[in-house]
């Protein structure tokens, strides 16, 4: 039994395919989506630096990111470095540096997307519950009006 798999390289532009037409989709079915969701997808569509960050932090989370380099490590540490190996050291600190940050970048996003989102929900229940408050007050009011009518207005006459 063989089964065929999409090579790496496919596989991440069809990842990046895929996110540019779900951020296609929301933007061209707006009323169908949180408006938080569609802030995000503007900001994100129009801000190169933003897409970028997503491909480092996407490709950077996914093994083919982590076969290359135990790839890499197993070359540099054969061919290029005797042991301790001090210049793969530094390369891999650095990357680890860069790699956190853009993990942080991810993180700081996602937790001000949330924060927008709870807002907006947060915005939109206490609109809703002053309108419920009001149409709650006003049924109140007829129920009283239609109580005086109706019990007052048919009390037996002495």
């Amino acid at each position: 039994m063989s089964t065929t798999s999409t090579p790496p390289t496919r596989k991440r532009g069809a990842i990046a395919a895929q996110s540019a037409r779900v951020r296609r989709a929301i933007l061209t079915e707006r009323d169908s989506h949180h408006p938080v969701v569609v802030g995000q997808a503007l900001r994100h569509a129009e801000d190169l630096q933003l897409r970028i960050a997503d491909a480092v932090t996407s490709f950077a989370g996914s093994m083919p990111f982590v076969y290359l380099h135990a790839v890499l490590f197993a070359v540099w540490m054969i061919f290029f470095e005797r042991s301790p190996w001090p210049t793969l050291t530094l390369v891999v600190s650095l990357e680890a540096i860069f790699l956190s940050t853009f993990v942080m970048i991810g993180q700081n996003r996602q937790a001000s997307f949330q924060q927008a989102k709870a807002d907006h929900d947060f915005a939109e229940q206490e609109q809703e519950l002053k309108l419920n408050t009001q149409v709650t007050r006003a049924i109140h009011a007829l129920a009283q009006e239609i109580h005086e009518q109706v019990c007052v207005g048919n009390r037996p006459t002495d």
